[in-house]
C-alpha cells in the first residue's frame, strides 16, 4: 500500500534468505535515494541514487552477506519518505 506521504514501496519475500525484490512506484520523475538500513541506522546498501522517471520501478537486492536481523529499506524522494522492514534470516 502507499505511504502516507504518497510513495508506494514493496519488499518480498519477507523473510528473506537472499535474493531480496524492491518495488516502488513514482507519480513523477524524481530524485530518488533507495538504500538500506540495519537496526543502529547504518546504511548497509545503497540500491539506487539518482534521477528516476515516473512509472513502476523493481529492483534486484541481494541480502546474502548481510548477517540475520532486521533491516529497513527506505525509499527517499525529496522531503518525502517511505520504509518497509525486511528481515533477513539464515
Amino acid at each position: 500500500p502507499p505511504s502516507s506521504d504518497g510513495l508506494a514501496l514493496h519488499v518480498a519475500p519477507v523473510p528473506a534468505r537472499g535474493q531480496v525484490t524492491v518495488r516502488y512506484t513514482l507519480a513523477a520523475g524524481v530524485t530518488v535515494r533507495l538504500d538500506v538500513v540495519d537496526g543502529l541506522g547504518r546504511v548497509v546498501a545503497v540500491l539506487a541514487d539518482g534521477p528516476q522517471a515516473a512509472g513502476a520501478h523493481r529492483l534486484a537486492w541481494d541480502a546474502t552477506a548481510l548477517p540475520a536481523g532486521v533491516y529497513r529499506v527506505r525509499l527517499q524522494t525529496g522531503a518525502d519518505v517511505a520504509t518497509r522492514a525486511v528481515t533477513v534470516a539464515r
